[in-house]
């Protein structure tokens, strides 16, 4: 089993801003989050894993265990329906809402590649180990 563990540092990240639009965030919300750098903390025990998602301004928490169905407040404040999978180096996550995102979070090596998904928008953002 691929162990996530470790804290990563954003290295670049695109399209986020039309991501947050097409799930209907304000603009007000996406201005806010636009201006963060944040670094992700993962922490893994078996099939349970928590993963910080930390910025100067703010910091969000998710703890779940591979599989089971969780109750998850996006950064857009809207609350979701969340199952995350895993797919070899590949976390899967799928939000249910009002609308549907997919985020894959996929190993390889030191960095850390997100890809996140909502209707036709694709963003992607890219971490390294620490």
């Amino acid at each position: 089993m691929t162990d996530f563990s470790g804290t990563y540092k954003l290295v670049s990240h695109d399209n986020f801003e039309a991501l947050l639009r097409e799930l209907g965030a304000s603009e007000e919300i996406i201005a806010k989050l636009n201006q963060n750098t944040s670094d992700l903390e993962i922490t893994q025990n078996g099939s349970a894993y928590t993963i910080k998602n930390v910025s100067p301004n703010h910091t969000r928490e998710i703890s779940f265990e591979l599989g089971k169905e969780f109750d998850e407040t996006r950064a857009d404040g809207s609350t979701v329906k969340s199952t995350v999978t895993l797919d070899g180096n590949k976390l899967i996550q799928i939000q249910k809402g009002e609308k549907e995102l997919k985020i894959v979070r996929e190993l390889d090596g030191n960095e850390l590649k997100i890809t996140a998904t909502a209707g036709s928008v694709e963003a992607h953002g890219v971490y390294a180990k620490q």
